[in-house]
């Protein structure tokens, strides 16, 4: 499978994000520098990754999302290419408007680094293929801004077209309804706070993570 990895100044996920897609393809993603306009052709999936872009200043992902490269994400994401925004590239894909809501700070204020209980709502997208609805995974968290917000119409639509992908099993950050990862109403975009590439093999205490990857791999093969 032929992939990207975005790369936004102040990415600190992005290495971690390729290998993981490389140890389950086989194949080394395309690191892309947000100063680009373009990307390479036959992607079959582009990944932001997490991290602070640009510092998260203004608001977390407010910057990355105007960089000339997104343009191209979001023209490919409305084409049907498969998008993954972990942490930091899910507040980015709800900048960009791909998804709906907003990524608030965490309700204590405080980082949160550690792993939770993740809950699988829907198996059935391109995402979550290799995991069973109502399945509890370990996952971990790395954010201070993970808290996702959205009104209560928007939640409603989300929870009835099926559309939430995970779940914190967990009290986390104050998200609403416990919601830990969305995709788009098309089904080819994923944001998702935690970080399945930091659980793709048993060295990392698990191999939860790297489902998801395979998944997408079969999806798109």
């Amino acid at each position: 499978m032929k992939s990207a990895v975005i790369v936004f100044p102040g990415s600190n996920c992005d290495r971690d994000l390729a290998v993981a897609i490389e140890s389950v393809t086989g194949t080394k993603p395309h690191m892309v520098w947000h100063g680009e306009s373009e990307l390479p052709d036959g992607l079959g999936l582009i990944a932001l990754p997490g991290g602070f872009s640009y510092g998260d200043y203004l608001r977390c992902g407010a910057i990355a999302a105007r960089s000339p490269v997104v343009k191209a994400v979001v023209a490919a994401a409305e084409r049907g290419t498969p998008v993954i925004g972990i942490c930091n590239g899910f507040q980015v894909l709800t900048e960009t408007g791909l998804l709906p809501g907003a990524l608030m700070r965490n309700e204590g204020l405080n980082f949160v680094c550690r792993d939770v209980a993740l809950t699988v709502d829907n198996s059935q997208t391109i995402f979550t293929s290799r995991y069973a609805a109502g399945e509890t995974l370990s996952v971990p968290v790395a954010h201070h801004d993970g808290n996702y917000f959205a009104d209560k119409e928007t939640l409603d639509r989300l929870e009835g077209e099926g559309r939430v992908a995970f779940r914190y099993g967990e009290e986390v950050n104050g998200s609403a309804r416990q919601i830990a990862g969305i995709v788009n109403a098309a089904g080819n975009v994923l944001g998702m706070m935690p970080h399945p590439e930091r659980k793709i093999e048993a060295a990392h205490g698990g191999i939860d993570g790297r489902r998801l990857f395979e998944g997408l791999l079969e999806a798109v093969s």
